[in-house]
Parts: C-alpha cells; sequence; structure tokens
C-alpha cells in the first residue's frame, strides 16, 4: 500500500505531532468521505511507501530518521503572496526545508509543485517565468523533477472569484510557459512535467509522466500496484494510494485550493482535532463500521 499523507490536506504542515503517534502506535484511521460512518483502519505494517505531500515540510524534517518507510516527498513552492496564499510560510523557509529533505532521502525522491499556475493582472506570465527560473536556479542540485499544474474551476476557485480573477491561457499562454519553463529546467538538469492536464506541454519540451509512476514505486518497493482512479477528462497514471486526510481541514486557507471550501467546517474541524486520537478530526463513534484496509 502507498499511503498519500495527503492530498485532502497538510499534514506535515499542521498534523504531524498526530502523525507521529498514529506511526508509533502502530495504525491510524480513516473516515471515507462520501459515506463518514464507514471508517478505514490503516496498519503501518502494510504500508509499502509513504508520498508526503505539504507547503511546509519543516515540521517532519526531525522525524524522518524516525520512520522506517521509503519516502517520497513533494513540496509544493509557487511565487504568490499571501493574497493568494494567506498562512503559507517564509517561502525562502521552504527552500531551506527542501534542501534539508534532499539531503536526507535523495534529490531523485524530492520532487517539487510548482502548482497551480493562474495568470492575472498581478500574476502575469511573465512573472510565473521569472519565478519559475529563479527557483530551478536556487534548487539546482536538491532536485530532479518538478510537476507543474493550471488552476482548475473548483468550488473554492469560484467563491474567491473577485481574488483570484484568474484569465483563461490561450495556446499561445501555453507556448510561452511551456518553452521557458523547459528551458529553465534543463539549464540545472532539471525534468518538468504535468500530471492529469489536458495541456501537458510535451511539444514544448515538458516529459511525460505521473505524480508517482508504477516504475517509481517498485524501484521503492519491489511491489506493482493498481492504478488510481481519476478523472475522466484528464486521467492519470498514477499508482493508487490510500489518501489519509480530512477536507476542510488545511489552515494554509489558499484561494485556489479543491480540499477547502467550507471556513466554517475548517474552523469547526480544528478545533475537533485530536493528536491522540486515531481519527485525523474527533474520535471513533459507538455506529461507526471499521474496516482493515489492506
Amino acid at each position: 500500500m502507498v499511503l498519500m499523507v495527503s492530498g485532502r490536506t497538510d499534514i506535515v504542515a499542521f498534523y504531524t505531532p498526530w502523525f507521529m503517534n498514529r506511526y508509533k502506535e502502530g495504525y491510524l484511521m480513516v473516515r471515507n468521505p462520501f459515506n463518514p460512518k464507514l471508517v478505514s483502519q490503516i496498519n503501518f505494517e502494510d504500508v509499502d511507501l509513504i508520498m508526503f505531500c505539504t507547503k511546509n515540510p519543516l515540521p517532519i524534517i526531525k522525524y524522518l530518521k524516525d520512520i522506517k518507510k521509503p519516502i517520497i516527498f513533494h513540496i509544493t513552492l509557487t511565487s504568490y503572496k499571501n493574497d493568494i496564499e494567506p498562512n503559507v510560510i517564509d517561502k525562502n523557509k521552504i527552500i531551506e526545508g527542501i534542501k534539508k529533505i534532499s539531503n536526507i532521502i535523495g534529490k531523485e525522491n524530492t520532487i517539487v509543485r510548482y502548482d497551480p499556475i493562474l495568470i492575472n493582472n498581478k500574476y502575469t506570465i511573465d512573472y510565473h517565468i521569472k519565478g519559475f527560473d529563479r527557483l530551478c536556479n536556487i534548487l539546482d542540485g536538491y532536485i530532479e523533477k518538478i510537476i507543474v499544474s493550471f488552476i482548475d474551476d473548483y468550488k473554492n476557485v469560484r467563491k474567491n472569484m473577485n481574488i483570484l480573477n484568474y484569465k483563461k491561457l490561450t495556446e499561445e499562454d501555453y507556448k510561452k510557459i511551456g518553452l521557458s519553463f523547459s528551458k529553465s529546467a534543463k539549464k540545472h538538469n532539471m525534468t518538468v512535467q504535468t500530471c492529469a492536464e489536458k495541456s501537458n506541454l510535451e511539444e514544448y519540451g515538458f516529459i511525460p509522466g505521473e505524480c508517482l509512476s508504477h516504475e517509481l514505486a517498485y524501484i521503492m518497493t519491489g511491489k506493482k500496484f493498481k492504478t488510481q482512479k481519476t478523472r475522466k477528462n484528464a486521467p492519470c497514471n498514477c499508482v493508487e494510494m490510500a489518501d489519509i486526510g480530512v477536507y476542510n481541514t488545511c489552515n494554509h486557507r489558499c484561494k485556489y485550493c479543491y480540499a477547502n471550501f467550507d471556513e466554517n467546517q475548517i474552523n469547526k474541524h480544528i478545533k475537533n482535532h485530536n493528536s491522540l486520537s486515531p481519527l485525523l478530526i474527533g474520535n471513533i463513534e459507538k455506529d461507526d463500521v471499521i474496516k482493515i484496509r489492506k
């Protein structure tokens, strides 16, 4: 099993003590987001690989030596200010965290996400090109791969349109981004790619790839995994992963986020977090149906 920590929230940034408590206990539990009375129990003895996804890797760095599992890190690093990413820490601190993680788990397992790209009057294409080039320059020797995505029409995005005010990209826009990003990445011995995007930019120098390929998962675990189920209009070929997060629990509160869409729920969930519970939010109830997930 591949554990995704997490696509639904930033566990590393805000809930590392909970995760490490669960790791030491040997198991954790996850509510089904579509049927909350169904609870999966995941035992760490069944976990073959952990993929951490975060905007702030700092809280977990000191614990990495205690995790006796293969690890991949996806760290999101963008050029946005706090109007778009209100609670994301100083980007220079994130960069230092990326370098430390690379030194611990290897640059081949440390992946940066420039994610998502939105274009408006403030964050222009030229702004992103300069930001991406700087990112490649300062992380030269620490990473080998950058994954790019473009903003999608999520509920939270529509709610924040007065702030995001983004424009639809033209083919000429994609071309300019693709050629410029590819040039910057190549100059610093990196590859750049998309995953599950309609415009994959391969014709402009991007490489075909996934967030977590079957090949890399096999190299790290010696095991073969099923393919993740994804959107039909933008399929990907990532391996299947068990996401242990909960929607509406991330305190970064980024204006483009797909996983946060209800401010009241975010506040309620944060208050209802117990670092000693097997669940990220709340506790097990009498009528919960618990099943072991292998």
